[in-house]
């Protein structure tokens, strides 16, 4: 997994963040097996207990749960994965919205952007 760090930020919390996306995107559905420890460090070429951790956080955040024996597998509660979701989706939204205001566009202006970008690419997601 090529994967790049930033140095402004523990790496722990980045991969919580990159877990976590994968989570909110269904790379890994509700249910599903993770890899383990081990197994994410060598992909993110990581130390172990640094993987750990961030999958702790994770843990703390019930994305994820352990079974003693069995590893660690993405929660099966869909409307806690939906509600991180729309609280990422609130937050992206309010970061455009206030560096487009920053630049004087108006909030009408933002979503004429945003109609004529998706209409560029040609999706309507």
């Amino acid at each position: 997994m090529a994967f790049t760090f930033s140095n402004n930020r523990p790496i722990y919390i980045q991969l919580v963040e990159d877990i976590e996306q994968a989570i909110l995107t269904g790379k890994y559905g509700p249910n599903e097996k993770l890899p383990s420890v081990r197994e994410f460090a060598s992909m993110y070429q990581v130390n172990p207990n640094t993987m750990q951790k961030a999958l702790q956080e994770l843990e703390k955040k019930k994305l994820i749960y352990t079974e003693r024996t069995n590893g660690k597998f993405v929660s099966e509660n869909c409307s806690l994965i939906d509600d991180i979701k729309e609280q990422q989706a609130a937050l992206i939204v309010e970061r455009c919205l206030s560096e487009l205001k920053a630049l004087g566009y108006s909030v009408s202006d933002a979503l004429a952007l945003l109609k004529e970008e998706n209409e560029k690419n040609g999706t309507d997601r």
